[in-house]
């Protein structure tokens, strides 16, 4: 078992990689144990946690909103939780990122940790803080930033994943490589078969890499003001394209990056040789490297998006593999980048 640690403006958490589940009881806090999951994983892991109170919701994205947040409020109050109480999410990205958010808001605040149930949540959604719900179909609208006492990341929970679900990791892994670590690239292009069988040795590797890559951003920036930025990459037409389209997280992710890629590769900041490498692994990882869509209703979506400015918007590039930088890209140079 590795542990990381990230440094919070209000909190500081604890990143756990290798733990085995069962032992999240040494990790809680002497006071009032409530656990949020899904009603999944509660099916899957359920038995240990049946002598907490358990709030239970669904799964999709269809769920991560206000009416959401306003069950589990009703719910923490129906358990008589204070302010002294504690919020166990055990789950992937959408129950901590939902937990995270309700936790923040109740009674101003109460303190809360994360058991990482998938491949998504492990590498990237349950780290670093950011907590929240969409509004009106739109990613992550409402939120806030707020570090979970600890996350708890056991790679052995990660057998029961479906395909998708790992595809969602595995699009932020790359993600991870692409912005910092080129080696850790090579890596991960001689072990993609390996990877998607779930080798115990590589997805540790994998995991921690992606964890150590994010938890040193987030120290450097937290609020996201600077640094962490680079974090977006692929995402901000990737959220697009998942919006409008409705596609599984990983699978928008990876059309994000293919866009992030050919629009570098056009300024001259990423080699032609590299951008195929880039299509390759995520060809490797069975994940889509280009759709079938009228960019117009994406480039609507993109007007949306947090990190617009007027008619351009942040946007990372890749100066080739392990590097990346922050460029004001116009909505209408995004609009002619052919997939």
């Amino acid at each position: 078992m590795q542990e990381l640690s990230i440094k919070g403006s209000v909190s500081d958490s604890t990143l756990l990689v290798g733990e085995d589940f069962k032992n999240f009881r040494k990790y809680l806090p002497n006071k009032q144990v409530i656990v949020l999951t899904d009603d999944k994983v509660n099916k899957l892991y359920g038995e240990y946690f049946n002598d907490f109170p358990v709030i239970e919701i669904g799964q999709t994205e269809k769920i991560k909103n206000l009416d959401t947040i306003s069950y589990i409020l009703e719910e923490l109050l129906k358990h008589k939780a204070d302010r002294s109480s504690f919020l166990l999410a055990v789950g992937g990205g959408i129950v901590c990122d939902i937990a995270g958010f309700a936790a923040s808001v109740f009674l101003r605040g109460i303190d809360f940790g994360f058991i990482s149930t998938t491949l998504l949540s492990q590498v990237d959604a349950s780290v670093g803080g950011k907590n929240g719900v969409n509004f009106l179909g739109f990613k992550n609208m409402v939120g806030v930033f707020n570090q979970p006492m600890f996350v708890l990341c056991d790679p052995n929970m990660l057998q029961t994943l479906d395909d998708d679900d790992l595809k969602c990791g595995f699009a932020e892994i790359v993600k991870h490589t692409l912005i910092t670590d080129a080696k850790m690239f090579e890596y991960l292009e001689l072990n993609s078969s390996k990877a998607l069988d779930i080798d115990f040795e590589v997805i540790e590797k994998l995991v921690f890499n992606s964890i150590s890559i994010k938890a040193n951003i987030v120290n450097q920036d937290e609020k996201e003001k600077g640094e962490r930025r680079k974090l977006n990459l692929g995402h901000t037409f990737g959220h697009a394209v998942e919006k409008v389209l409705g596609l599984p997280h990983g699978n928008a992710v990876s059309i994000g990056l293919v866009v992030a890629a050919k629009l570098s590769m056009n300024k001259g900041m990423l080699s032609e040789a590299d951008y195929q490498r880039i299509i390759k692994l995520l060809s490797d990882l069975n994940l889509p490297t280009s759709i079938e869509s009228d960019k117009d209703e994406i480039i609507e979506a993109l007007e949306m998006d947090k990190k617009r400015e007027g008619d351009s918007i942040h946007f990372v590039l890749m100066e080739g593999i392990g590097k990346a930088r922050i460029e004001e890209i116009s909505l209408e140079e995004l609009k002619a980048v052919k997939l």
